[in-house]
């Protein structure tokens, strides 16, 4: 944790955990953290933020000098001040494992504890979990589009910050993308790192060719990016420093960064074929998303991999989620919300899955504790403030758990396009009840 963490939250979570410690509110409450409503364009997400979750909860400390910069504000009493100097999160989570398709309505995690706990947390677990399911989302869609080739992720120069441009290769290596250009996303969360050369390479040389020769004496097994000036003609320019280097000619790939991709890579396919360089792979980039990848191999273009950056990184079609955490249970009592437009299901809750022939078909979202056939997504994650030993995969594993459940999703809803119908997400009688009974009680109240 940064010493400074704990600041950063909104100012209405400390000022209404002054206002519970006034009033005594100190009883249990429940929160849930959830996605109002799909983008448009998303027919599921993918969670994801777990980890930070977690090692935030367990980590979250107010320092002195955090206590003194808000005494100096003088907003806050000294009541507050010394409940902050002892803060530590002592509650239960529960939670979707990371790589899970999820719904609108559906809880990605449920946070249980002691009222200005749970209060307080709220905007530091919404921003780690919004973030990184937004950017694993994306990501599942590109990898999807991909059928199966390589994608890289090497959107840092244009993400939004350093932090996210780390939280975002996670997230995309979680999802299924196979490599990032992040370093330090590979140091710290040990994801495969890839890429080839930029344009200024070549421009610092009085000669493309000899460009070539050069990176290639210091990598002999390169990937070459061939369209700083033309294209073919920096095709031609690799083939003949393949009859140069005979046998010792290891050039593993060609990129292919702007023009018109598929054209370009029919062009040079055949030129490479035709000099006997099947083996040479072709990887295309260049402001790609889902829908040009896809639009590219249904058009029958032969390349092999794919670098997505600046699309994936910041989610261009669907930058922000309709992401919420609520209050659904205080003292025992569910809590309800009838804002319009943003009415609450009241109370814990749980999601069960329900597949036939290994399809997910359905998902019951029910009041916690109520019986229901299914496999049930939410498990618990963190216990009276410590992460239950074993229950949060590592990358690699959650990773490929999220490749299983995706691939249990209906085609339908697998593919880019909206699903019509979009994958059902029922809600349960009990629930349903509790709603309608918290609906009657606040309309008849004076």
């Amino acid at each position: 944790m940064e010493s400074e963490a704990a600041l950063l939250t909104d100012l209405y979570q400390l000022t209404m955990t002054e206002a519970y410690l006034a009033e005594g509110q100190w009883d249990e409450g429940v929160f849930s953290l959830f996605a109002r409503r799909l983008p448009r364009q998303r027919n599921y997400l993918v969670a994801a933020g777990l980890e930070d979750v977690l090692q935030t909860l367990e980590g979250l400390r107010f320092e002195s000098e955090d206590l003194a910069w808000l005494e100096s504000t003088g907003r806050f009493s000294d009541r507050l001040l010394r409940w902050l100097e002892r803060f530590r999160f002592s509650g239960d989570v529960d939670a979707m494992p990371e790589g899970t398709p999820v719904f609108a309505q559906e809880p990605l995690l449920e946070v249980r504890a002691p009222l200005p706990e749970a209060q307080l947390v709220e905007t530091y677990l919404l921003n780690l979990v919004h973030l990184q399911t937004l950017a694993a989302s994306k990501a599942s869609r590109v990898v999807e589009a991909a059928r199966g080739r390589p994608v890289m992720e090497f959107g840092l120069r244009r993400i939004h910050g350093a932090d996210t441009g780390l939280k975002v290769a996670r997230a995309a290596y979680l999802a299924g993308v196979d490599s990032t250009s992040n370093v330090l996303a590979g140091k710290r969360y040990g994801i495969p790192l890839a890429g080839t050369m930029a344009h200024s390479y070549v421009q610092s040389h009085d000669d493309e060719l000899e460009a070539f020769r050069a990176f290639t004496r210091v990598y002999p097994d390169a990937t070459l990016l061939v369209d700083t000036y033309d294209t073919l003609r920096g095709i031609q320019h690799v083939i003949r420093l393949a009859r140069e280097r005979g046998e010792e000619f290891r050039v593993r790939a060609l990129r292919l960064d702007s023009g018109d991709l598929l054209a370009l890579s029919l062009a040079a396919r055949e030129l490479l074929d035709e000099a006997g360089l099947q083996r040479v792979r072709l990887v295309a980039s260049g402001g790609l998303d889902e829908e040009q990848v896809a639009g590219l191999l249904a058009r029958g273009a032969p390349i092999d991999s794919f670098g997505v950056g600046t699309a994936m990184g910041v989610s261009a079609d669907a930058p922000s989620l309709d992401m919420a955490y609520k209050l659904v249970e205080y003292a025992g009592r569910a809590r309800v919300k009838l804002s319009a437009g943003k009415a609450l299901l009241p109370g814990a809750k749980q999601v069960y899955r329900q597949e036939e022939d290994g399809v997910a078909r359905r998902d019951l979202l029910v009041r916690r504790g109520d019986a229901a056939q299914g496999r049930p997504l939410l498990r618990p994650v963190m216990r009276a403030g410590q992460r239950v030993p074993g229950a949060v995969a590592s990358l690699a594993e959650a990773r490929e758990y999220a490749r299983r459940e995706r691939e249990r999703l209906p085609r339908e809803v697998r593919a880019l396009q909206p699903a019509r119908p979009p994958y059902s997400v029922v809600i349960g009688d009990g629930l349903a009840r509790a709603r309608a009974h918290e609906v009657e009680v606040w309309a008849t109240e004076p």
